[in-house]
């Protein structure tokens, strides 16, 4: 018992074998490489494939952000669809207003990114304060409800101020600037962010909430803290992934971000196995590709694919990857030979 102890708690805190500088000197010249890469794709390769390669690339960003809440934390959000229509509204209708070219096009560009990213943020942490005192089918439909009420203020609101929302016809017209380096660079950082607070000594503190909520309180764990922290991360980059997603296309229709998106990236979370980073990646990028590869299917591709995921469950109840790590198993079991 000891033993399992001791090796739950090593597994869940990783000490990098390189100093923290190296690594992120290695992940700045990764991301930058990016750019280059996007080039030659966007020469290369046939346009229908990089819009699939893209779209993998802001759901990794939506499902490792919305794993942070629902499997590390072990609460159940339905509202990540609101922020994510928060952050794509935000982006969007400050890249209609303002648009400069060149270089600044850029920076502005991040910058309205960013901003987007942070309005979800406030509002993760708006509703997150009362709503995350409740717990299971309580919170999950708090959060349904938040995603609902999104959606009904963006579909009634033509105009705030001098920034244009579209209400029920939509967002049109924004500038398409988002690229394959922009959405992978974005979904770089989201990944090394929430790795880098999951397996840390305060992700300690996330996986208690999700253990025992009742017990890692009586440790002297702020749980409502914790919880929201959570909350407000994975809303921020959900807030990012809209911006990107309004960017890419240069359309946004309030009906894109309804109670059925939300449900979309719960199945990736819980496909890939709540808990597991890597899942949700793998998740993300199968079940991106799977709706594409049916398509020869023609009108009974969705029936394939939704019977897929159920015999998917029915199988591996635990996700494809369950609370591990692709790489972990091996690793694990040489120290227990050891």
């Amino acid at each position: 018992m000891a033993t399992n102890a001791a090796l739950t708690s090593q597994s869940n805190v990783v000490r990098p074998r390189l100093p923290v500088w190296v690594l992120n000197l290695l992940i700045t010249v990764f991301v930058v490489s990016l750019y280059p890469l996007n080039g030659v794709l966007e020469k290369f390769m046939d346009p229908y494939y990089l819009r699939i390669v893209i779209f993998i690339g802001m759901n990794i960003i939506l499902a490792t952000s919305l794993n942070l809440f629902n499997g590390i934390t072990g609460q159940f959000s339905l509202g990540h669809a609101g922020f994510m229509a928060l952050g794509a509204y935000v982006t969007g209708s400050a890249m209609l207003r303002y648009n400069p070219e060149g270089m600044a096009g850029s920076f502005a560009q991040l910058g309205m990114l960013v901003a987007g990213g942070i309005v979800a943020a406030l509002a993760g942490l708006v509703v997150g304060i009362p709503a995350l005192r409740l717990r299971g089918d309580y919170l999950a439909i708090a959060t349904l409800g938040f995603g609902e009420i999104i959606y009904t203020i963006i579909n009634a609101t033509d105009q705030i101020g001098k920034f244009e929302i579209g209400g029920a016809s939509g967002l049109h017209g924004i500038p398409i600037r988002t690229n394959f380096f922009w959405t992978f660079a974005f979904a770089i950082v989201c990944v090394v962010c929430i790795w880098r607070l999951a397996y840390s000594t305060k992700g300690l503190a996330f996986r208690a909430v999700r253990e025992d909520e009742i017990a890692a309180a009586a440790m002297g764990v702020d749980t409502t803290f914790y919880k929201v922290t959570a909350f407000v991360i994975g809303a921020f980059f959900a807030g990012v992934a809209g911006g990107l997603l309004a960017t890419y296309d240069g359309n946004l229709a309030p009906e894109s971000f309804r109670f059925s998106r939300s449900i979309e990236i719960v199945v990736m979370v819980v496909l890939g196995g709540s808990g597991s980073i890597t899942g949700a990646i793998l998740a993300a990028v199968v079940l991106t590709c799977a709706p594409e590869l049916l398509r020869f299917f023609s009108d009974w591709r969705m029936v394939i694919y939704s019977l897929a995921l159920i015999v998917t469950m029915l199988v591996r109840p635990e996700g494809l990857l369950g609370r591990r790590e692709i790489w972990w198993r091996r690793r694990t079991l040489a120290r227990v030979s050891g």
